[in-house]
């Protein structure tokens, strides 16, 4: 079974862009860490089974040689970019798409390691609207049920936009029933919260 696990949002600066969306939205995030072969690092936004994740360039050098990294750099900031579809069956879609399983991890403020391992990150970025696919290691906590408390009280998503091709998006995700939605792929990808009986998007 699938679920989204979290949408990426690309920024300039982590520290700004967490204050930002704080004080625009009541989103409050915390530090999430580096990633060395990336040149990345982030700040997670915890939304209970998902989450979103702010992402910076923190090494240019390091960026310009990770496809990630690039794709971090060339996109305009604040705007969904991308996101991940969770799995307990990661083998088996690695498997289906014919794509590796790669192992990934950062290390937390704390200096725990956070592990995961994932399929097809290069094809999304390459085919924006694609999700990748990631399995949590072992014994790791889901970073979008870190506790915090959100201005104005929990704050869960309703659903995503994404701008796809419909039928290249089936034939990647197989089943599912996620809370998606298929705008085409001229528009751009867009994330609708909700806090209460209020919504809210960000574009």
């Amino acid at each position: 079974m699938l679920a989204i696990d979290h949408v990426i949002v690309p920024v300039r600066d982590l520290a700004l862009a967490a204050t930002d969306l704080e004080s625009r939205h009541g989103l409050t995030s915390v530090a999430g860490g580096r990633h060395p072969a990336w040149g990345t690092a982030n700040r997670i936004v915890p939304l209970g089974d998902t989450y979103l994740e702010l992402v910076a360039v923190v090494d240019p050098e390091a960026a310009s040689r990770s496809d990630f990294g690039r794709w971090i750099a060339s996109a305009v900031p604040g705007r969904p970019l991308g996101w991940a579809a969770r799995t307990d069956e990661i083998d088996a879609i690695g498997h289906r798409l014919g794509e590796p399983v790669l192992v990934g991890s950062r290390v937390d403020p704390s200096g725990a390691s956070i592990t995961w391992r994932s399929v097809g990150l290069d094809v999304a970025v390459r085919e924006p609207g694609l999700p990748f696919f990631i399995q949590w290691g072992d014994g790791v906590p889901f970073p979008g049920a870190a506790a915090i408390d959100h201005r104005g009280g929990p704050v869960t998503l309703k659903h995503l936009s994404v701008a796809v091709d419909r039928e290249r998006l089936a034939d990647w995700l197989g089943d599912h029933d996620l809370p998606i939605a298929v705008t085409g792929p001229s528009a751009t990808m867009a994330i609708t919260l909700t806090r209460g009986d209020d919504h809210f998007a960000l574009d």
